[in-house]
């Protein structure tokens, strides 16, 4: 089933790696939110907090999983912080991929940064919730990201 899935990244850090998720995601058919241009996000930045929390809002409104792409400083991020903790209020499936394997445009690769989730218990019913985490590179998420993504929605009831 095709899934409209909400990217969160780092943009200025981790937008060549996130394309990279992102390319093999749509080369499958499928859509994707949570992207957009630099001259986008230039805009965007601008805004107040309370209009930047009403984009990001309506970049969510549709999806039903969240996948956020974990760089070398993703975690504690005031607006990766917003998307998961609005992504987790709206019900949607969340997971985490690192991307600090993937080469970025200079071939580089980075230090693997903390997991964004540790910083939160989240409950759903009462219940202590998990989101999985997975490393792109060791884990082959070009071939499992699809899986990955479908699994969330459906533990989320999506």
């Amino acid at each position: 089933m095709a899934r409209q899935t909400f990217f969160s990244f780092r943009y200025q850090k981790d937008n060549w790696r996130a394309s990279i998720v992102r390319n093999s995601w749509l080369t499958q058919d499928r859509k994707a939110s949570g992207f957009f241009d630099s001259a986008d996000w230039e805009e965007v930045k601008k805004k107040t907090d309370s209009e930047i929390e009403k984009w990001i809002d309506s970049q969510l409104k549709g999806t039903s999983v969240t996948v956020i792409l974990i760089g070398s400083d993703t975690a504690g991020k005031k607006w990766i912080d917003y998307e998961i903790t609005s992504s987790h209020s709206k019900g949607n499936g969340i997971i985490g991929i690192y991307v600090h394997n993937i080469k970025d445009n200079k071939g580089k690769t980075t230090t693997r940064g903390k997991n964004p989730f540790d910083n939160w218990t989240f409950k759903k019913a009462g219940s202590v919730v998990t989101y999985p985490v997975y490393e792109w590179v060791a884990d082959d998420g070009y071939k499992n990201l699809g899986d990955w993504i479908e699994d969330a929605a459906k533990t989320a009831g999506r």
